[in-house]
């Protein structure tokens, strides 16, 4: 009875092999399309969105809180991001990023059919030399050098369209981060982006950094992820169907589930990768800005004798630096060796296995082989599962690419997120204590109006520092063209902070300014600023050599306005108009003094605001630039505490620095010998003290002689 049962089994199991070796050719067809489908859908949920959990949230929340940077990941957040950028780097089909793009994808494509033919012809060249076959062997070893010529060809343009696709990337999205940083005049008060960035926010500290290093590493990273992304799926589809014709679908199928669970092992190993580069270069960042400080102040530094201190905090962003580099490189090491363990070797001996298979069992629909042909096969497959296993390696790899990628991401849109909310005026920066309540915080949370006029006018404007301290509560003054305006007070009494809403670099906080373009100011700072480049620039800064000769300029007009400052030798003595130097090292302070104010005469502005303009010049020369600008039609605001300037004004601004102000006219004489009567009384009140002390002697020297 048990052998009449085992006989039904085995009669059974033969009517179900014959069954599937007459449709096995459709069960690999559907195992193959199955297998494709499942590398697609697996590569879709490897890289798609992940959900950020409840404590993922918490995590973030806690780290903000206490001054760390949020977590980066692979998620919806990322890839919102990375879409945004996309948008910049690639604007339309017919960009010439996109034809590198299709570019770089022919030439993958075409690589990946060399590799396929390679593999082929490696098993014919070991089949000829197993049978012995010498001419053949020849003529494979000769199809194996001309195919080497489209493959090194293909490899060379590959490595070079990556590189200039990175380019391309790159100066697309600096162009496009230059355009919102620096904008132009026409911009109006959704310009200045690089001054509201360092001073009116506290979130970027090094702007510079990310402009030139972040996105740089980010359009790398980005022309080379498409390449380990796009290139190994189709490898792994292509290579392992092939491989399915050679061995079977059923090794196909057999190798997946093997290859998929020691995948989801090593992705439970793989570090939060992301997270790393955007702290590494938050920190590196830090680093250079901390270096920046102390080359900015050097000055400073060198007098108080601070180069230990300063020493400290280098030291100290560094350490910082080298620690999380050094967690890093423990956490790679790591995933280092489970990596290579797992891809390289766990899966070569899948693949060693899967190779066997028509080697030793005998697979319906497939006749017997000799020796030749059992090895070429053998090495064919051989070689495909490596080309396999190696592109499903970097497919594994890829993911750290695109956590690395997250990071870089998460930086650029930081800037572009950042540069968007200046140009929108919102801002973020820490307040001194008490700015958001009361009174104050309604001051804070309120907007008042820029309209443009001929005539500058305050209508009951608040002066509100970045950091929320308000130095006035209500200023109300008005200067028309013509009235030179003096502006006298303590330090930190708003007399800067003043300027800063005239030149449209500080928002309004309520009442009505009305006031020119910013285009109509020109600034004459204690400490004029000089741009690289040639004499020439340094008196017609901002323009350009063309705009100046479109005006009609020349050199001998510009040496006129060099002589009415008396600087007319300089142009003989640096050895002409178009010698190049570091001029705020070239030249003494009143000498820069002098050019800021001949850069003055050339551009004639309608209103000059000169803070200490002149206060490295002789009183002579001061006297003569200030009767120039009024001949010149310049309005003058002036800050300033020397005496001999006030016969150039006819209004005063007087602010306390307490929160109060006075505006009135200027009577300059009347001014003058009240200040000489005060001076006069002062010198009388420091003399009391010493005729105290000698009447006090002269008192005890009377006393003695008449007890004598």
């Amino acid at each position: 009875m048990v052998t009449s049962k085992l006989r039904a089994l085995d009669q059974r199991a033969k009517q179900l092999a014959q069954l599937y070796a007459t449709h096995r050719p459709l069960v690999q067809r559907g195992l193959t399309v199955g297998f494709v489908l499942y590398v697609l859908a697996t590569a879709y949920r490897g890289l798609s969105a992940r959900p950020t959990t409840r404590n993922d949230k918490e995590k973030d929340s806690a780290d903000r809180k206490n001054g760390k940077p949020a977590r980066v990941a692979v998620d919806a957040i990322f890839y919102q991001r990375l879409g945004i950028i996309l948008r910049i780097v690639i604007p339309n089909i017919r960009s010439k990023e996109a034809l590198l793009l299709f570019m770089h994808s022919s030439l993958l494509i075409f690589r990946t059919a060399v590799s396929l033919y390679v593999a082929a012809l490696d098993g014919k060249i070991v089949a000829s030399l197993v049978r012995g076959q010498s001419l053949q062997f020849l003529l494979n070893i000769i199809r194996w050098l001309l195919v080497a010529i489209p493959a090194t060809w293909t490899n060379s343009w590959l490595s070079y369209v990556q590189n200039k696709l990175a380019l391309a990337y790159r100066t697309r999205l600096t162009k496009e981060v230059l355009k919102m940083y620096l904008g132009n005049e026409a911009d109006g008060p959704e310009g200045k982006v690089y001054y509201k960035l360092s001073n009116l926010d506290d979130r970027i500290k090094n702007a510079d950094q990310m402009i030139t290093h972040d996105i740089q590493r980010f359009s790398t990273h980005l022309a080379v992820i498409y390449a380990n992304l796009a290139k190994p799926i189709l490898d792994v589809i292509l290579y392992n169907y092939q491989l399915s014709q050679n061995v079977g679908a059923e090794g196909l199928v057999l190798l997946t589930v093997l290859v998929q669970t020691s995948a989801a092992l090593l992705r439970a190993l793989t570090p939060s990768f992301g997270t790393y580069t955007a702290q590494s270069a938050a920190l590196a960042g830090s680093l250079r800005h901390t270096h920046s400080r102390l080359s900015e102040f050097a000055e400073e530094i060198a007098f108080f004798g601070g180069e230990e201190t300063e020493k400290q905090l280098i030291e100290r962003e560094y350490a910082a630096l080298v620690q999380h580099e050094q967690g890093v490189m423990n956490k790679r090491w790591w995933y280092g060796c489970a990596e290579e363990g797992i891809v390289k070797w766990l899966w070569g001996s899948f693949g060693l296995v899967v190779c066997a298979i028509p080697v030793f069992f005998k697979l319906p629909g497939i006749s017997s082989f000799d020796l030749g042909s059992r090895t070429e096969g053998f090495v064919t497959n051989r070689r495909l599962l490596l080309s396999s296993s190696d592109a499903i390696g970097r497919v594994m790899y890829s993911y750290k690419d695109l956590a690395e990628l997250a990071g870089y991401t998460s930086r650029v849109s930081l800037l572009l997120d950042t540069m968007a909310d200046m140009r929108k005026g919102k801002f973020e920066k820490s307040l001194v204590s008490g700015a958001t309540e009361g009174e104050n915080g309604e001051i804070l949370r309120s907007r008042g109006q820029v309209l443009l006029s001929d005539d500058i006018q305050f209508e009951n404007v608040p002066i509100v520092t970045p950091n929320g301290d308000i130095l006035l509560r209500s200023l109300t003054f008005h200067v028309k063209p013509g009235e030179h305006l003096l502006i006298v007070g303590p330090n930190g009494s708003g007399k800067s902070s003043l300027f800063r809403i005239l030149g449209g670099l500080w928002p309004v906080y309520g009442g009505i300014v009305r006031k020119p373009p910013a285009s109509d100011f020109m600034l004459i700072p204690q400490r004029p600023y000089l741009s690289l480049g040639t004499l020439r620039d340094q008196v017609i800064y901002p323009h350009s050599q063309q705009e100046m000769e479109a005006r009609g300029v020349t050199d001998a007009d510009l040496l006129v306005v060099l002589e009415r400052v008396q600087m007319g030798s300089i142009v003989e003595r640096e050895g002409g108009w178009d010698v190049a130097h570091e001029w705020r090292d070239a030249l003494s302070g009143g000498d820069k003094q002098k050019i800021a104010w001949a850069r003055l005469f050339y551009h004639r502005p309608k209103y000059a605001i000169l803070d200490e303009a002149t206060s490295l010049v002789p009183p002579d020369m001061e006297g003569r630039m200030m009767e120039q600008a009024t001949a010149l039609g310049i309005t003058l605001l002036t800050v300033s505490h020397r005496p001999s300037l006030w016969k150039y004004h006819s209004t005063i601004l007087q602010l306390d620095g307490q929160g109060g102000y006075i505006f009135t006219r200027l009577d300059a004489e009347k001014r003058l010998a009240i200040q000489e009567e005060k001076q006069d009384l002062e010198a009388k009140l420091l003399e009391i003290p010493k005729l105290k002390l000698r009447l006090a002697e002269l008192r005890l020297i009377a006393d003695a002689n008449r007890s004598m």
